[in-house]
């Protein structure tokens, strides 16, 4: 299926590995000229050469999009290098576990600040840039964890990923009349290389084969690129009815009924 988006401008936060390069991969395959951004200027750079060989226009922009001036920063970049915004994917995320009397406000604001105020202040900067487009398409990474309980220690994380989901349905409704859609995908657990359920798979691989019996339906953990295609089809017209959505990409790992 072509999803339309040969020639349209996307920034994917956090690109560089993980979820993020997926996304912007799955983009690219589309034809969409990318900006991708991360603290680390080798990793990125190497991300950025990898879809360069497959024939992608790529801007790598390093900045910590957590901090203040980060998002400012790659925006900035983004319409310096391409003239305009038609995509951006807020991906940048951590976790912090610990039980919930024992986290302390610092916690709180470190992952609060990477979790939600970064794709919160790009998100702030590309409604200009996608009003000019006349119109674009918003979307956020949160997790199965953000749409149900995800166990003890984790109250930190299950927040900011909630918080992504509510966010994401009040802007969709604010921002419709100007043609911006936005929406939220809740990957499950996700294994590729050097992530954090590939550490524990090859850490403790007898344990993760119990783990995926008891959780993952399909039988499997899921791929970067099963992620990274719903976020290009969310930011294509294919999906032009859908906005507000929360999407599940989990393989019915969750437990949500909605």
């Amino acid at each position: 299926m072509d999803l339309g988006l040969a020639g349209k401008v996307a920034a994917v936060t956090g690109g560089s590995r993980g979820l993020g390069y997926y996304s912007a991969r799955s983009l690219a395959a589309e034809g969409a000229r990318l900006a991708i951004c991360a603290r680390g200027a080798t990793g990125l750079e190497a991300a950025a050469a990898t879809l360069r060989s497959g024939g992608a226009e790529v801007l790598p922009v390093v900045c910590d999009i957590a901090g203040e001036g980060g998002a400012d920063r790659l925006l900035a970049s983004v319409r310096d290098h391409y003239g305009a915004l038609d995509i951006l994917v807020n991906n940048v995320g951590g976790n912090r576990r610990g039980k919930f009397e024992e986290t302390t406000d610092r916690d709180w604001l470190d992952i609060i600040e990477l979790n939600v105020l970064a794709g919160f202040r790009a998100s702030r900067g590309a409604i200009p840039m996608m009003r000019e487009r006349g119109g674009g398409s918003i979307v956020f990474v949160s997790s199965v964890f953000g749409r149900e309980k995800g166990g003890p220690g984790l109250s930190i994380y299950n927040t900011t990923k909630s918080a992504l989901i509510s966010a994401a349905g009040i802007m969709a409704l604010e921002l419709a009349k100007d043609g911006i859609r936005v929406n939220c995908v809740a990957p499950g657990s996700i294994r590729f290389e050097g992530g954090s359920w590939d550490k524990r798979v090859k850490a403790d691989p007898d344990g993760m084969r119990a783990f995926v019996r008891a959780n993952l339906p399909l039988g499997r953990f899921g791929r970067g690129e099963e992620v990274g295609d719903v976020v290009a089809f969310l930011a294509s017209e294919r999906a032009s009815l859908i906005t507000g959505a929360c999407i599940a990409v989990d393989g019915a790992q969750g437990r949500s009924l909605v």
